[in-house]
């Protein structure tokens, strides 16, 4: 845990998990984003289905990843972790 009770730069994004996530989760909420602005989730293994299901269901465009230091989306300059 980083300063402040921020998560983080690689814990799962699903409330009240710690775990270390290894799985990269792009979206976009297309009422609010333009086509170049992205959202970034971390996951781990066992949240990884369930945030996907979260974001997919609302109708959000997701591309789900492996988090590793070589994996970089198509549109990494223009995401936006916040």
């Amino acid at each position: 845990m980083s300063l402040f009770g921020e998560p983080a730069a690689t814990e799962c994004s699903r409330a009240g998990c710690r775990a270390a996530a290894v799985w990269r989760i792009d979206w976009r909420n297309p009422k609010i984003h333009s086509d170049g602005r992205f959202k970034t989730w971390l996951a781990c293994e066992e949240h990884r289905e369930f945030l996907n299901g979260f974001l997919s269901s609302r109708g959000f465009p997701v591309e789900v990843s492996p988090l590793d230091s070589e994996s970089r989306g198509p549109q990494e300059s223009a995401r936006s972790a916040g």
